[in-house]
């Protein structure tokens, strides 16, 4: 049965390409929604070339029919229509006929009253609600949605496997374990099963036959192999907990070898103060020097839509968006136990000189399309504020000897538009899953090491 899909304006402005996603269905573009479209092309911000680009695919089409009776969008036999009828269709009356999301919920209306199996698809929870209370079936827009937060990839798994195999691989660096020796706990059948393994998968082992007897490695593809850097201390931190020697693992290695890394978890679990640890480890204390650049950015929704929201500079306006990358950076060069006002004030001028001299540097997010990243370590932090298409955008720019760093949790979202199933950062984690060229590790609740309130308060709010 051929069904009506009613897009909705965040849709298109989310993904230009959405009118390609339902088969043989009838993909319906209320007028009003052009209109709306009309209104963002000429921003400078993701919204507006997503605006720009569906208005182009939308005059393409245009020349192939009449796109108020419909034109062909696939060989399946999917239909693109502008509609513009309905306009004495009845909706309660104390919604405003000439506000965009009530004329959108009319043509919905309409074309219910006709019979037609009709489906409103918005990313906007009240529009959804406004369509329930009109009867009308309302969708968000699924085809970028990934698995829910439990389900996600982690990069991490706890395997079993006897004592004999964890002490053979703790005899010499050079021994690995065969995989097919390797299981999972299987909380279904309550039975230990053959271990499913992903590229560039971290493994706590432990013994089926001793719980206290455990070893640490990565699956890379065909083996499980040591960790390598393991007993490093970059500029001077030490890693605290299983995540934390996981996640200086994949930042230690060098962009040939990862040239990407996502690092997902609450907040406190030293993602950013860690990737900050490494990549000036990289930048200040390794020669030949690897990175010629450190480069942080971090998606804000005001500035996004906006950069001249503040005054001054570019990177006075980002300046008050990144207080708590220096917040890092102070206690990463002060440590915990300083107390003496000069000794405080001197770290304090440190960080603002590693500013100064662009030894770090800070930019838009947004600014960072159609550039091509030579030797750069790229921390993107906050990335779950970031849309699909904003993080396909940063992961398609680096050239050779660049590493990228994404940084988020997934559970702390300001975008009205995005939930934990469809931002950037878990966008990419899926995406990019067993992919050679990519690592990951999410850091468990356990693992915060910010302070003990901090870990308490993000176990229990």
């Amino acid at each position: 049965m051929v069904k009506y899909y009613v897009l909705d304006t965040n849709v298109l402005l989310h993904s230009p390409n959405a009118i390609f996603a339902f088969s043989e269905h009838r993909v319906i573009i209320p007028e009003v929604v052009l209109e709306e479209l009309d209104r963002f092309k000429s921003e400078a911000t993701d919204r507006g070339a997503n605006s720009r680009h569906i208005s182009r695919i939308i005059d393409k089409l245009r020349t192939q029919g009449n796109l108020l009776e419909g034109v062909p969008l696939n060989a399946q036999g999917g239909i693109l229509q502008v509609e513009t009828n309905h306009l004495g269709t009845q909706i309660p009356q104390y919604w405003d006929r000439t506000k965009a999301d009530n004329r959108i919920l009319q043509i919905c209306k309409g074309l219910a009253d006709n019979r037609c199996h009709t489906v409103l698809v918005s990313r906007d929870t009240n529009m959804r609600v406004k369509a329930a209370i009109l009867s009308i079936q309302a969708e968000d827009f699924r085809n970028e949605k990934v698995a829910e937060v439990d389900e996600q990839y982690t990069g991490r798994a706890e395997v079993y496997t006897s004592s004999d195999v964890i002490n053979a691989f703790h005899c010499d660096d050079i021994n690995t374990i065969d995989p097919e020796r390797l299981y999972e706990y299987d909380e279904k059948s309550h039975m230990l099963l053959k271990a499913q393994l992903e590229v560039n998968q971290f493994l706590h082992i432990r013994s089926t036959d001793n719980d206290r007897h455990t070893a640490l490695g990565r699956f890379d593809g065909q083996k499980v192999v040591h960790l390598r850097y393991r007993s490093r201390n970059p500029f001077g931190v030490l890693p605290r907990n299983i995540g934390q020697i996981f996640m200086q693992e994949c930042l230690m290695m060098s962009p040939e070898e990862a040239p990407l890394v996502i690092l997902k978890g609450m907040a406190g679990t030293a993602k950013t103060f860690y990737s900050l640890a490494v990549g000036l480890h990289k930048y200040m204390d390794c020669r030949p020097r690897e990175y010629h650049h450190l480069l942080i950015c971090r998606p804000h929704i005001p500035m996004d839509e906006d950069i001249g929201f503040l005054p001054g500079s570019e990177s006075e306006k980002i300046s008050p968006y990144m207080r708590g990358i220096r917040d890092n950076l102070f206690t990463l060069l002060s440590g915990h136990t300083m107390t003496d006002n000069k000794d405080i004030e001197q770290v304090e001028d440190t960080v603002q000189l590693l500013f100064d001299k662009n030894i770090i540097q800070t930019e838009a997010l947004a600014y960072q399309r159609g550039r091509s990243l030579q030797r750069y370590w790229m921390i993107l932090d906050e990335m779950q504020n970031s849309t699909p298409r904003q993080a396909k955008g940063v992961i398609t720019r680096p050239g050779l000897g660049t590493k990228i760093i994404l940084i988020g949790d997934p559970a702390q979202i300001d975008h009205p538009h995005l939930d934990s199933r469809t931002n950037g950062l878990v966008y990419a984690s899926e995406k990019m899953r067993g992919s050679k060229l990519c690592f990951q590790v999410t850091l468990q609740p356990d693992e915060c090491e910010r302070s003990p309130l901090a870990a308490e308060a993000a176990m229990r709010l």
